[in-house]
């Protein structure tokens, strides 16, 4: 659940303000009468004492008048989200759910090494070590936090449930050393590692471990959330971290969070100079540096175990115990050694120094333009490695410690790979893969394709995933045929320098099928004859309902991006960090944010003013299941006024408004990207495990269970929106979000975001895909951070998940995101909601922003006229539309038409008109005006009365 911050709290003050002054002003104004009117200035006691009364009153009235105005006008979406009914899960959804996050932990977690056949674990009693082992992640922070509904299985209680018995004693000596984890949170961070020093631990305590059990297991955590990527040198400047000892720092300057810190890695030593068999296991999202793994021969295993959710580490302990084969595949590299990523000059805080007249005072603090350079374009994760491979730039070996796509198992497998077909733009293969081992177990078959590349054309990486399946569980000796196709289209690079366009370029183009992004295990060429360039109307890329060509020509930034020319010969020079903090002129000279927004520079003064407040008895209802361009929308429509759109539009926070004209209620939309989490009703559901274990399980099937599973839990909350999935690029390991984010490749996390999209919605829940685009890292995320790319890295990389989950998830909403493309607000950038989502793919619904803070960069009027439709916004600030031109309101009512067509295919409308049910505030409100409509008309009587008999005793 999201807390409460001071800045929110400056915000709803800011948002009633000027009624506060208006009681303030009257409060004055009858203290002022009641102290000036006296004996002195008016002798007549009657009078005086009736202008008393009568100035109180009016105060009594304005204060009625001022509070109601406050709870009907900006407070109304908070009261509203408050008040809203509990509606909680039923035991047998619960346990529905606590089921599926066992089985996608179960095939998520992945299995690294498995030296000597050291797992499953030969004895049921282990000694855990680790602080983390008492302590471990479940999920991220912010928005992708656990409820406090339900009860976590914790790491230590899901090996009991799995049969195994752990050292209590050394258990207690980390709980006994801190029984909290330090807050990672949005607004403030404590990155300290709490582990118990060496010297620390007892001899006895050693000594009764080894004869508790010669099995070892070491546990190390990372925690990573909303708000916050993780510190790239653990002694940088604003980094909070305690060391665990006096004698010693834990981390010298330079090194990184995702690398051991000198108490963990004196905890390994201690382990292993005790225990010969060493289970080591990495609870976290992100890809962890595991280098010391080769420095120890006595870890036989490692284990990936990401964050489990509330019961999924249940799983951890089946697979210790082997009564379940892990499956999982990696859904990132991991390397040796992290600064050798192509992305580590240009991750974090990068400031212009020529930007100061666009600083803005806003939510909490001042914000200034930032940016950030995707200087390695298409070239992200394996894509980079493995081709940097093929052309002698690296040494893989010493570079990568295990692939992306990388798993062992309990068993062996084989794969044959039968006849490749290519006919008719489709290529077909069958693998035949059977389990050659002596446990049962599942398998996943990766195919990939390598392109022909030529020398400065086109860029092209030598290994990309084109399709994956995975097997059902084989027995030992069965056999399983999985049958793959996929279409040409999928083979083609996007050329924004020539032909601006999608192009197949004509060639060999070799499709395999791996073990691993690296490892090939059979291939077979597939010829296209002639180039395809994808530019007609009658030959659209992908299904695009026009043509794409270059949309984000504004967000190229004129960089040296990484070329894979001459063996990648620019590759120093164009990984080097930023030589320039400061923005180019002809850059600047397009830079957008509130100070210079006027929304009449941008009006057309031959639009007309569309039809408002018309009568035409059209409902909500009435549109169920319609076609968007069905011409009853606009009989609907034509009945909104100004007010009723602008309501839709400026209070989209954690719901969407209701207008009760044409029946539309208001209805829920929540967080929560591996659950659903109502912020402010506190009723939240089962957390699943993290979107990184869904990546590493390889089975789209899960994902699909739990887009259903979303829709059950939702159906029962009274919920109709989800604030997920997110499906951001793991670019680099050290992303903040990178739990609730799939994977380094597109493909793999448009599998699965759109496979849960699609099972929501057909519970009639809107998914919102997020973050709409190119929000890969949280550093400055509020500051203007102006994205820089090219269009090729933009399509092929960042967009591919986004259009998988509109083509193929049939998504009919989309959260924006907080970053700038170029210099233009993403959630405002015409080319990224309209041309591309609406125009080329044929999106059709809402696009809502990220949280509504203003930060000195969101206006409604931008907003509104480049595509997106209303405001996550809970308090007024600039959510609400100020311009009233036709050209304002054609946006509006093209928000409107979006919102409402959004919350017309939801399951609140598929049996016809709801019931409007008054929220609980506003029938408190009615009968607080009624007592005071009463106490002022019986006050205001006794008044007149009280005058009269003063006015009758003075004349007697």
């Amino acid at each position: 659940m999201l807390g409460i911050n001071m800045a929110d709290v400056i915000n709803v003050l800011m948002s009633v303000l000027p009624q506060l002054i208006v009681i303030g002003v009257v409060l004055v104004l009858a203290i002022i009468v009641t102290v000036a009117v006296n004996k002195k200035t008016v002798a007549d006691t009657a009078t005086r004492k009736l202008i008393h009364s009568e100035s109180w009153l009016v105060f009594l009235v304005a204060a009625v008048v001022a509070v109601s105005m406050m709870l009907f006008g900006p407070l109304a979406t908070l009261l509203n989200n408050a008040t809203a009914t509990k509606y909680e899960l039923t035991q047998e959804t619960v346990d529905a759910a606590e089921d599926l996050a066992v089985e996608v932990q179960r095939e998520g977690i992945t299995l690294l090494q498995n030296n000597d056949g050291n797992l499953p674990l030969k004895n049921t009693k282990v000694n855990v070590f680790g602080w983390g082992s008492t302590n471990p992640i479940y999920g991220g922070t912010g928005s992708g936090s656990m409820s406090a509904s339900y009860p976590t299985t914790s790491l230590l209680d899901g090996l009991k449930e799995a049969g195994l018995e752990t050292n209590e004693d050394l258990s207690k000596l980390y709980t006994d050393y801190r029984a909290d984890r330090p807050v990672v949170g949005m607004f403030e961070q404590d990155w300290t590692l709490p582990e118990l020093p060496a010297a620390d631990y007892p001899q006895d305590v050693i000594d009764s471990a080894k004869e508790f059990s010669d099995e070892a297991v070491i546990v190390i955590s990372r925690s990573g959330g909303e708000g916050a990527d993780l510190p790239t040198n653990m002694k940088g400047e604003g980094i909070v971290y305690n060391d665990n000892s006096t004698e010693y720092a834990d981390y010298e300057d330079g090194e990184h969070f995702l690398q051991l810190s000198q108490t963990e890695q004196d905890m390994i030593d201690l382990v292993t100079s005790n225990f010969e068999n060493v289970t080591f296991v990495y609870n976290g999202a992100n890809a962890f540096q595991l280098d010391f793994i080769r420095d120890y021969p006595q870890i036989k295993s490692v284990l990936w175990c990401p964050p489990a959710g509330q019961t999924g580490f249940v799983a951890l302990g089946e697979i210790l115990a082997g009564t379940v084969n892990p499956s999982g595949k990696t859904s990132d590299t991991f390397l040796y050694d992290l600064k050798q990523a192509p992305t580590w000059n240009n991750i974090g805080d990068f400031d212009y120094d020529n930007m100061s007249e666009f600083a803005s005072e806003a939510f909490g603090g001042t914000t200034s333009p930032t940016f950030v350079n995707y200087v390695e374009g298409i070239y992200v994760g394996y894509k980079f490695y493995e081709t940097a491979d093929d052309e002698g730039l690296i040494d893989y070996d010493a570079t990568v410690q295990y692939p992306f796509g990388y798993g062992l198992s309990y068993t062996t497998f084989s794969q044959e790979l039968g006849d490749v077909t290519y006919a008719d733009g489709t290529v077909s293969l069958d693998v035949t893969v059977t389990n050659t081992g002596d446990v049962a177990g599942k398998d996943v078959v990766e195919v990939y394709y390598n392109p022909p590349y030529t020398n400065g054309g086109i860029e092209k990486a030598s290994a990309n995933l084109v399709a994956f399946d995975k097997t059902g569980e084989l027995e030992p000796g069965e056999s399983e045929t999985v049958a793959i196709e996929f279409e040409d289209d999928d083979m083609a690079s996007y050329d924004y320098e020539d032909a601006k366009a999608w192009v197949l370029e004509e060639g060999d183009y070799v499709v395999s099928i791996n073990s691993d992004s690296h490892t090939v295990i059979d291939s077979a060429t597939v010829n296209v004859p002639e180039t395809i360039t994808f530019d007609s109307e009658d030959n659209t890329h992908d299904g695009d309902q026009v043509v794409a060509t270059n949309a984000f020509d504004d967000a190229n930034g004129g960089l040296n991006y990484l070329s894979r020319a001459d063996g990648f010969a620019n590759y120093a020079e164009a990984t080097a960090a930023p030589a320039s903090m400061s923005m180019p002129e002809e850059y600047k000279a397009t830079f957008i944010n509130n100070s210079n927004y006027d929304p009449a520079d941008y009006n057309n003064p031959d639009d007309e003013m569309p039809t408002t407040d018309a009568n035409n008895g059209v409902r909500l209802a009435d549109l169920a299941g319609k076609e968007y361009d069905d011409p009853m929308w606009d009989e609907l429509l034509d009945q909104l006024t100004f007010e009723d759109m602008d309501n839709l539009i400026a209070n989209g926070g954690y719901g969407n408004a209701a207008v009760e004209k044409i029946g539309k209620i208001q209805l829920t939309d929540v967080d929560g990207p591996a659950s659903l989490n109502n912020n402010f009703t506190g009723v939240g559901s089962i957390g699943l495990p993290s979107g990184v274990s869904f990546a590493c399980s390889w089975n789209a099937d899960l994902a699909t269970e739990f887009g259903d599973m979303i829709g059950t839990m939702a159906h029962e909350m009274h919920v109709t929106g989800w604030y997920a999935p997110a499906m951001n690029i793991h670019r680099s390991a050290f992303s903040g979000r990178n739990f609730e984010y799939y994977s380094e490749d597109g493909y793999l996390s448009g599998v699965m975001a759109s496979s849960a999209i699609a099972a929501a919605s057909e519970k009639g829940v809107y998914s919102f895909m997020k973050h709409f685009a190119l929000n890969d890292q949280e550093t400055n995320r509020n500051s203007m951070l102006c994205t820089w790319s090219n269009e090729q890295a933009i399509r092929e990389i960042y967009l591919k998940p986004f259009e998988m989950s509109v083509k193929i998830g049939g998504t009919n909403a989309v959260m924006s995101s907080f970053n700038y493309i170029g210099t233009t607000y993403a959630g405002a950038h015409p080319s990224l909601q309209q041309t591309v989502l609406r125009d080329e793919w044929g999106f059709r619904g809402a696009v809502l922003t990220d949280y509504f803070g203003g930060y000195g960069y969101q206006n409604a009027d931008q907003l509104i006229r480049n595509g997106n439709d209303f405001m996550l916004a809970t308090t007024d600030i600039t959510n609400h539309v100020t311009d009233d031109s036709a050209t304002s309101v054609i946006a509006m009512r093209n928000a409107a038409h979006n919102i409402l067509y959004m919350a017309a295919n939801s399951w609140m409308y598929a049996d016809g008109e709801p019931e409007i049910a008054t929220p609980i505030w506003q029938t408190i409100t009615y009968v607080v005006w009624g007592v005071a409509a009463v106490l002022f008309v019986g006050l205001e009587i006794l008044t007149i009365k009280r005058f009269v008999d003063r006015k009758k005793a003075a004349k007697a």
